[in-house]
């Protein structure tokens, strides 16, 4: 459940409970908005600690890494030389 869920089920249960005088025969709104706010209150609570969870930024030490000194010899360079003459 995200935080714009949560929110919603706060704000609907809160309507059901201190707005409506309305009696539904078998059904207490007071107690079913009572009900949708906890949830959305508990809702919003497990998403805070989640998304912070993830927003945790993990250190480790630095790799140390080897240093190999490359051959010299390895990258040459290759001269051409041509002669160019008058066109026959």
């Amino acid at each position: 459940m995200g935080i714009g869920a949560s929110i919603f089920l706060i704000a609907v249960g809160a309507i059901l409970t201190f707005a409506l005088n309305v009696h539904i025969g078998g059904l207490d709104l007071d107690v079913v908005g009572w009900i949708l706010m906890a949830v959305g209150v508990l809702g919003l609570i497990m998403t805070t600690l989640i998304w912070g969870r993830r927003r945790e930024v993990v250190t480790t030490a630095p790799v140390e890494r080897e240093v190999v000194a490359r051959d010299p010899a390895e990258y040459r360079r290759v001269e051409e030389r041509r002669e160019v003459g008058p066109p026959l």
